[in-house]
């Protein structure tokens, strides 16, 4: 048994299972990959410019012709403080200078135009357009939905989650505190916010009126099973994707995630100046005692960027930002078709037993 749920019925995908979308890891043969098994596939175009934005939804189009999704940051103006980016530089440098990196320098531009990679997704008009680290205004979501392009936004508390179903998002995802990479806060103290996907989904479920995604901490069918069962309709998946090989990352991170444990991954800001988890490496301790001193996202992210490059390049996780989850220890390493094909499988067998009358209850 797979039921159909809001989110098949919205999108007229098979299953009830999306890729999360991971800057550098979503690659358009990752998000095809999983469309054509029958889920979501995601393509991440929160880094990207407009034009790398449309070449990628081009790809990906030449490898599917099922629907997909497309997320986007929301950042508010910049106004970097000279300081700050000054000392994160000297913070900086002794790792540049081991990557054989020359000195680093304030830039020019530290993120893309956000208005006009909003306009991009206009144009291109994916199945879905879903956004995190803030909230669209109603006018952004009817010139969505007037494309006929469906909105998600993603909420960490059921605080933001009211505030996106106000502003008219068809579905919200509900990002728990397992979840690797960059958390969604945009409302309250994001260490206030670390809510788990068990106790978060349920919450939100019954706060707000459109469906909810449980998105974080979920590897298998198991996890995907308890989300419908609590309420959610769908379950979003990045870590589970990310050992796989049409993902994006270097085979250093790839390697770090097949031999990590449960108690590896920490939450920090010292990648990209926003909260994030990833496994605990080289970088992390060494920047965290200056966390409070660091320039908030995207400016420290900018400024990292060639250090995690050549890192990769060079085959060095110790400086790479190894995003993971905390059911990290669950990757298997499989290629995206033979591990939706498990997901769905794992999915049925747990509803099934769910539904099944204990001796108890018979």
């Amino acid at each position: 048994m797979f039921p159909a749920t809001p989110l098949t019925k919205l999108t007229g995908v098979g299953y009830p299972i999306l890729l999360a979308p991971m800057a550098g890891a979503s690659t358009p043969e990752l998000a095809a990959a999983v469309s054509n098994a029958g889920g979501l596939g995601a393509f991440a175009a929160g880094i990207l410019s407009p034009d790398a934005i449309h070449a990628g939804i081009a790809r990906l189009r030449q490898l599917t012709s099922k629907p997909f999704s497309v997320n986007l940051f929301i950042l508010a103006p910049l106004n970097p403080d000279p300081r700050q980016v000054a000392r994160a530089l000297e913070l900086l440098a002794p790792i540049r200078d081991e990557l054989g990196l020359p000195p680093g320098e304030p830039l020019a531009k530290y993120s893309e135009d956000n208005q006009a990679q909003f306009e991009a997704v206009l144009e291109e008009r994916p199945a879905l357009a879903s956004f995190t680290f803030g909230i669209l205004a109603e006018a952004q979501v009817a010139a969505l939905q007037g494309r006929g392009i469906l909105v998600m936004g993603t909420a960490t508390t059921v605080a933001e989650a009211k505030a996106w179903d106000a502003v008219g998002a068809d579905l919200i995802c509900a990002q728990g505190s397992e979840a690797g990479a960059h958390r969604g806060t945009f409302l309250g103290d994001p260490e206030s916010s670390l809510v788990g996907t068990m106790a978060l989904v349920p919450q939100m479920a019954d706060a707000v009126r459109v469906p909810v995604i449980a998105a974080r901490g979920i590897m298998d069918g198991r996890g995907i099973g308890a989300s419908l069962i609590l309420g959610a309709a769908g379950a979003q998946m990045g870590t589970a994707f990310l050992s796989c090989p049409e993902s994006g990352i270097p085979a250093a991170w790839q390697e770090a995630l097949m031999g990590a444990r449960d108690d590896q991954t920490r939450v920090s800001r010292i990648y990209s100046g926003r909260h994030a988890r990833g496994l605990v490496n080289e970088f992390m301790r060494k920047l965290t005692p200056f966390s409070g001193e660091l320039p908030p996202y995207p400016i420290q992210n900018a400024l990292t960027s060639p250090i995690r490059q050549a890192a990769g390049k060079q085959n060095r996780p110790e400086y790479l930002s190894l995003w993971a989850g905390q059911a990290v220890s669950m990757s298997r390493g499989l290629s995206a078709p033979e591990l939706f094909a498990a997901l769905v499988q794992e999915t049925r067998a747990a509803l099934n037993l769910a539904s099944t009358p204990t001796a108890a209850s018979s």
